[in-house]
């Protein structure tokens, strides 16, 4: 089999997850209660039978680069690694990555390519499983220089996407970055037995890139010669008239986990009774093994929730909810809709705090995230009681509806959001 090398791309700054991006980024967002954002590719890698892994880095990138060096070691008789590749001045470039394809461009000197490898190029911020052995032996099959891999999406998700037209033989012949109107993706619409959106028939439908790009090593090269910034908005669009590309459909399960929203939804989604897309079903997805004791629950009732280790609960009511690492939620509290993400350390009992870790006594909190180490008092009430989308307050911020508490915020007694 030929040698192929995986380029997860993990540098962006993640403006539109803020406050999670305040002080890590996008990759290292944690999701599902244990894991982190960076664990998905990673492990479709591993169970694809990659063992050469490199992940770019750039903005607060310290956590990112943390996680995967302190999760993905193998043993000294293996030549499988996932190696952090960081944004550096050069003596040649002095300037940081201006996109995804330029972060690509600077460090393809470090991987030391042969003519006959191939690059398989992911996204830090998906959460999806596949088995890229596929992917590549589609690829491999066409005699493609690149392929791109597409999801069918419905029209009102479309311009969300760079849209992709394939001709009947799968080759791409058009692609449009996130066509603005219903006119632009008149001459991209799709029929038949290919509109398989979110593992449902559709009558109409349209191909979008999943951010996921196989290329053979002399495509890149040439794809990559000139000053194009992004894959997205110029490096796919100018190599379809250079190079042959080629439309892998995937009809998985797939999300971008680029906003607020996004990524509340994909967490309530794998809380539910039978979700799309499971932690427990879907494969093993890796992370950092924290031993961390079991978790611990005093007569409280739990509904369509996950919680995990090193958690304690009194007396709580948790639904619908995600109870992340190391959470401590107080009695008579009633979390409902909720991401809480826990803490990174277990608080020493005796510390003299005021307001401890987790969320305090007889707290009321509904459709919210709670970031690490947050402080919330007794008596709380989260709950976005005046339906603001988006808000700037106090320790906390409304995104979609949704209010975020940021890592280390503090909520005082009886507060009122």
């Amino acid at each position: 089999m030929k040698r192929v090398i995986a380029i997860i791309l993990g540098g962006g700054q993640g403006k539109r997850l803020f406050p999670l991006t305040m002080y890590r980024s996008k990759p290292a967002v944690p999701i599902g209660g244990k894991y982190r954002l960076i664990d998905i590719p990673i492990s479709n890698c591993l169970h694809s039978g990659m063992k050469d892994i490199y992940v770019l880095t750039q903005f607060n990138s310290e956590s990112l680069n943390n996680h995967v060096n302190n999760t993905y070691r193998f043993d000294f008789f293996s030549r499988a690694f996932v190696r952090i590749l960081a944004a550096e001045q050069t003596i040649d470039n002095t300037n940081w990555f201006q996109g995804t394809a330029d972060a690509v461009r600077k460090n393809l000197y470090h991987l030391d390519l042969k003519n006959d490898e191939e690059i398989l190029i992911l996204s830090g911020d998906h959460l999806y499983d596949m088995d890229y052995r596929e992917l590549i032996g589609f690829h491999r099959h066409n005699r493609a220089d690149f392929t791109v891999s597409v999801i069918p999406v419905k029209e009102s998700d479309a311009r969300e996407f760079g849209i992709l037209k394939l001709g009947s033989n799968g080759r791409i012949t058009e692609f449009k970055e996130k066509p603005g109107s219903s006119s632009e993706l008149k001459d991209f619409k799709v029929t038949g037995k290919d509109c398989l959106v979110n593992q449902r028939v559709c009558e109409t439908c349209y191909m979008a890139s999943m951010g996921v790009y196989v290329f053979n090593a002399r495509a890149i090269i040439r794809a990559l010669e000139g000053k194009d910034a992004d894959f997205g908005k110029e490096v796919i669009p100018h190599s379809i008239r250079k190079l042959k590309g080629f439309g892998y459909i995937f009809n998985g399960y797939w999300k971008d986990v680029v906003t607020i929203k996004s990524f509340y939804d994909v967490n309530m989604g794998v809380a539910v009774s039978k979700p799309q897309f499971s932690f427990l079903y879907n494969g093993s997805v890796f992370t950092r093994p924290r031993f961390l004791p079991s978790a611990r629950v005093h007569k409280s009732r739990i509904e369509h929730s996950i919680i995990t280790e090193g958690s304690v609960l009194y007396d709580a009511h948790i639904e619908n909810s995600i109870v992340g690492l190391r959470s401590t939620i107080g009695r008579g509290c009633r979390i409902t809709r909720t991401v809480v993400m826990g803490a990174d350390y277990f608080e020493d009992p005796n510390r003299n705090e005021q307001i401890k870790i987790g969320i305090a006594d007889g707290s009321n909190i509904d459709r919210a995230i709670i970031d690490k180490n947050a402080r919330i008092g007794r008596n709380v009430v989260i709950r976005n009681s005046k339906k603001l989308k988006n808000f700037d307050g106090e320790n906390y911020f409304i995104r979609d509806g949704i209010v975020i508490i940021p890592k280390n915020a503090i909520i005082k007694d009886e507060t009122r959001i």
